[in-house]
């Protein structure tokens, strides 16, 4: 691996015009396919074997009439206090608003009058137009949105409050804020290499990988069926990983430069050992975000592999991009100071120790105090974990200023917290005598259910024997109450079969989050083991340990653990909630906890390998135990840190999203980034190497004779350069030559 990887930043370095133009090239191409691209339809959303799908599927056979990929609108009215729509003047401006809206273009298909339909609230105050569109959300033209919005304008210049929600209306995502970790991000690479253009070098390698990436992802949006949230979580992982991924390589470039090499062999040697941990890193994360696969829902299997994919791409362009350009940055990538002086082989002994050398001298001497704190700290953050509560976002999540989270609380406030999450209850009496009267009992029954406020009518398919009855709960859709009355329905189903031979399945937009957060849950644990197990595997082979992957996995698990416990307590409980921007504390989203497992076990790893690398490295060139974790922490705790900070940034930098859950994967990845990288890395594991001592690097005989042997750390590498036949391997070193 190492031999390969060496040659592999030799080539790149020597070439450097022809990869650089390679990528910018794909890049291009990647560019124009996905702005000739279709767009890309909403979002298909199953998940194979629930009940929710099943009756969903059966809705789209029996009821092929009633199914519709055009969007909706739902424009809410509501009178002043103490006023009802039932006013004359009012009720001339709802309809007036109506038959506007029915004329306004040519992709409207019907718009329905809320005192026809029967849309209006008990008590007079509110009332809402249903509003149906020929064509998806993502086809609606500027003109017909525009006319959307300047009709509740007219609407609200007579005095009424008027909103709008549904699929028509897109949430305005606040672009840029991801810019505001990436500023951060080259503030601390300036800090760390004292260098413009090695400060830029990371980001420059970090934005074409997320290019090339999001651009295929937009590319083949339409044919894979990817949605948005699939380029979002590419865009934050490929920018996170991309700079740390060439982070690391720089600086071991930049080291082997101070040794007295030339440019040349310091990027095959920086690529030889850093490039090995790069590549070991970024299969890990690739594996936990494949592995999601495991849940069995098609779209969450798409966003695993496009991210890989991202990631994979990141890896490349830090192994074949950065070299080429470290090749035409020539000296600049030093900082001025380090320009003017000599190449020398050793510091001098009497140099001030760096923090992570006196930091990691501070554990060695009390490992017992500093891993009780952190494991004991990190197990009082992860406490709220157990309260945690799984739902799924909709416009009641939304920031309160939004129009769509605005005629959310209307409706809940005039037909009751229910109303925007009904369940869809599908009668399937084809096996029944009487399809008719089956419906009728299953209503009946429905409605005896505690938490039921109400039971549509029947509405019945063209062949009579499958029927589809509203259900609205009396608590709001991410309640626990509401999952209760989804769990009495279906718990009744037998005794409904038996009553009335027919078969009743819950569905609906509220049924399948039921559904979805339940097949997460079930998820969670196969997930996890299948993550850790395969990255325990791959960690045996790159450190030739057992301890070791042992200690990362259970480090790896108190850090999730204290993260998501501060997720569930600023999301769920409302605790801090100002400060972090949450409009509405609630049910923590379904995905959260498996997305934070695959993705926070991938970044951890990646400081695993950075720093015990090193650790390892030092080892097997005959430093004590004790020693080996110092002279780690001297290269590794800096460029660890730094690592840490950038990610934290562009995790961070996602809070200011006006989407609650984009901000949740934020918030929850950037503080499991500071917790592994600081607590977990920095603390606990020179704690625990210094209670291991050799027995860290354990490894039965019998298995390290089946395991390959694959250098990562260089040190096979290293022998076969300073052999007295050096000259076989390439040129001869020399000292730094300007380029």
């Amino acid at each position: 691996m190492a031999t390969f990887l060496y040659k592999l930043g030799r080539f790149s370095f020597r070439h450097r015009l022809f990869v650089l133009l390679s990528w910018v090239a794909l890049l291009v191409v990647a560019g124009v396919s996905a702005s000739a691209a279709t767009p890309p339809a909403p979002s298909s959303f199953s998940m194979p074997g629930t009940e929710a799908q099943r009756a969903f599927d059966l809705l789209g056979e029996r009821f092929p009439e009633a199914n519709s990929d055009g969007a909706t609108a739902r424009m809410v009215f509501k009178a002043p206090d103490g006023e009802q729509l039932t006013r004359p003047g009012y009720r001339a401006e709802i309809e007036k608003a109506v038959t506007g809206l029915k004329e306004s273009s040519t992709q409207v298909a019907s718009a329905a009058d809320p005192f026809s339909a029967h849309t209006v609230s008990k008590d007079g105050s509110t009332a809402y137009s249903t509003v149906s569109y020929k064509v998806g959300s993502a086809s609606l033209t500027e003109h017909t949105k525009d006319a959307l919005q300047e009709t509740a304008d007219a609407a609200r210049d007579s005095g009424l409050a008027v909103e709008i929600g549904g699929s028509a209306v897109q949430a305005e995502e606040e672009s840029g804020t991801e810019v505001i970790g990436i500023v951060i991000a080259a503030l601390v690479l300036l800090i760390t290499f004292g260098s413009l253009v090695a400060a830029g070098l990371p980001l420059i390698t970090a934005l074409l990988g997320v290019g090339v990436g999001v651009s295929a992802i937009g590319a083949l949006a339409h044919a894979l069926d990817l949605g948005d949230t699939t380029s979002t979580l590419a865009m934050m992982l490929g920018l996170a990983v991309g700079i740390d991924y060439a982070l690391f390589i720089v600086t071991r470039y930049r080291a082997e430069l101070a040794e007295g090499h030339e440019r040349e062999e310091a990027a095959g040697r920086a690529l030889g050992t850093a490039g090995s941990a790069v590549v070991f890193a970024g299969l890990t994360v690739m594996i936990a975000l494949a592995g999601l696969s495991v849940a069995g829902i098609p779209v969450l299997t798409k966003m695993g592999l496009a991210a890989a994919g991202t990631v994979a791409l990141a890896v490349l362009v830090a192994l074949t991009l950065l070299p080429a350009l470290l090749s035409i940055a020539g000296k600049r990538i030093l900082g001025r100071r380090a320009r003017g002086k000599r190449p020398r082989k050793r510091r001098s002994t009497s140099a001030r120790p760096s923090v992570g050398v006196r930091w990691a001298g501070f554990v060695l001497r009390r490992p017992v105090p500093v891993l009780v704190a952190g494991v004991v700290g990190l197990g009082a953050l992860a406490v709220p974990a157990g309260s945690l509560e799984l739902g799924l976002p909709d416009e009641g999540s939304l920031a309160a200023e939004t129009t769509q989270r605005k005629a959310y609380d209307m409706l809940s406030e005039g037909f009751g917290p229910g109303f925007n999450g009904p369940l869809v209850l599908v009668v399937d009496a084809k096996n029944s005598g009487d399809a008719k009267t089956a419906a009728a009992k299953t209503a009946v029954m429905v409605k005896k259910i505690d938490g039921v406020a109400a039971v549509g009518p029947a509405a019945f398919n063209q062949a009579g024997d499958t029927a589809m009855i509203t259900v609205v709960p009396s608590s709001g859709p991410g309640s626990a109450q509401t999952e209760e009355v989804v769990r009495e329905i279906r718990g009744s189903s037998a005794g409904i079969e038996s009553a009335t031979g027919a078969q009743a399945l819950v569905t609906g937009q509220t049924g399948m989050k039921v559904d979805f957060s339940q097949k997460m849950n079930e998820a969670l644990l196969p997930y996890l083991a299948l993550v850790v197990g395969l990255a325990f595997l791959l960690l045996m082979v790159v450190f030739r340990s057992v301890l070791i992957p042992l200690k990362a996995a259970l480090g790896f698990l108190l850090s999730v653990g204290a993260a998501l416990g501060a997720v569930v307590a600023v999301f769920q409980w409302g605790r801090l909630a100002d400060v972090f921007g949450v409009q509405q504390a609630g049910p923590i989203m379904s995905t959260m906890p498996i997305f934070m497992v695959g993705i926070v076990f991938g970044l951890a790893m990646d400081y695993e390998v950075f720093l015990v690398t090193r650790i390892r490295e030092a080892y097997v060139r005959g430093e004590s135990p004790e020693r080996a974790v110092v002279a780690g922490f001297k290269h590794g705790a800096r460029v660890v840190a730094a690592a840490a900070v950038i990610m934290m940034a562009v995790f961070g930098g996602f809070l200011g999203s006006s989407e609650q859950s984009v901000k949740m994967i934020g918030f929850g990845l950037a503080v499991a980034v500071f917790l592994d990288a600081f607590v977990v890395r920095m603390a606990i594991v020179p704690a625990v190497h210094a209670l291991l001592g050799r027995s860290a690097w354990w490894l039965p005989t019998w298995l390290g004779k089946l395991l390959p042997d694959l250098d990562v750390e260089g040190e096979k590498l290293r022998r076969r350069l300073e052999s007295p036949d050096r000259a076989e391997a390439g040129q001869p070193e020399a000292e730094l030559v300007e380029g």
